[in-house]
């Protein structure tokens, strides 16, 4: 099989990894796991999401995570924010000659029932706020995208058709994105699935581009994310030691593994400029302050065994 030379890795541990940890992150813990990601060659990342504290109390330090990062012009810092009122405070880390965020991630729902409990929203009402929010951030010189969640299945309102995906897709692309990631958000997708609707995805919209990102609930994460790339997708989302989940999904668990992802591109002859033993390292450190063991296969496994 040929292969592109490149998929760029959109790092979310210290956002979707951490939010729904019951050990919590210190500021400082937070920017150190964010700085030896970039170490290791990691160069967009979320780093906070602008929610309420009493809502994700993982993120309450959201503005002090990002005054802290380091003022890195190779590296972009993406705010996760679900209304206005989470825009303006993102916004506002780029004051006077603050760097802040670089870019701004919204969110539109793929379905009633998980908008609701996931940001006060129906469907259509994400979609116009996502919407309101891109234009905003075209306004104040802010990249934006935004992510569709449960594309493949909701936990309340069951199965998503890849219609209704595609069509809020086309609404979404309408305000003109940076991207648009499609979201496996309680880890329900299969590999088929996966390939089918990015390619309609790519039908419908030619000139967008998409990104991925999958949860490794029922083990199909890994497989879903080559998968994504078959059908053309060249960003990947992934989360250190396979962190993750979402507070508001019933017994949604953690992110794919950067880990476990980089070691599948690398050994397929896809270029990263990520170093795997130093997230490997990453993991063990996060391993340690979690005070268990990280889902990530390969931060237990390693890389390709070396000769001796």
């Amino acid at each position: 099989m040929s292969v592109d030379a490149r998929v760029e890795i959109v790092e979310v541990g210290a956002r979707d990894g951490l939010q729904n940890e019951q050990v919590s992150f210190s500021t400082d813990q937070k920017l150190t796991l964010l700085t030896k990601a970039m170490d290791a060659g990691l160069k967009r990342l979320e780093v906070a999401s602008f929610v309420h504290p009493k809502l994700v109390p993982q993120m309450a330090d959201a503005e002090a995570v990002v005054a802290g990062l380091p003022d890195d012009n190779s590296v972009e810092y993406i705010g996760l924010v679900l209304n206005k009122r989470g825009y303006m405070r993102a916004l506002a880390t780029r004051d006077g000659n603050k760097r802040g965020v670089d870019e701004v991630g919204c969110v539109a729902t793929a379905s009633d029932g998980f908008g609701q409990k996931n940001q006060g929203q129906t469907r259509a009402e994400s979609v116009e706020v996502a919407k309101e929010i891109i234009q905003l951030a075209h306004r104040d010189g802010v990249k934006a995208q935004v992510t569709i969640s449960v594309a493949f299945g909701c936990p309340f309102d069951g199965e998503i058709s890849a219609q209704a995906v595609v069509d809020m897709a086309k609404e979404l692309a309408a305000a003109n994105p940076r991207e648009i990631a499609i979201a496996d958000t309680i880890g329900v997708a299969t590999p088929m699935q996966v390939y089918d609707l990015f390619s309609a995805l790519k039908a419908e919209l030619p000139d967008v581009p998409l990104r991925a990102h999958f949860h490794n609930t029922r083990n199909t994460g890994i497989a879903n994310a080559w998968a994504a790339y078959q059908a053309g997708v060249r960003v990947l989302d992934s989360s250190i030691a396979g962190l993750g989940g979402c507070p508001f999904a019933p017994r949604a668990t953690g992110n794919i593994g950067t880990e476990d992802l980089l070691y599948m591109l690398d050994r397929s002859g896809v270029q990263t400029d990520v170093d795997l033993d130093a997230l490997i390292n990453l993991s063990a450190w996060v391993e340690e302050i979690l005070g268990r063991p990280v889902p990530s296969m390969v931060a237990h496994a390693g890389g390709f065994p070396r000769l001796p």
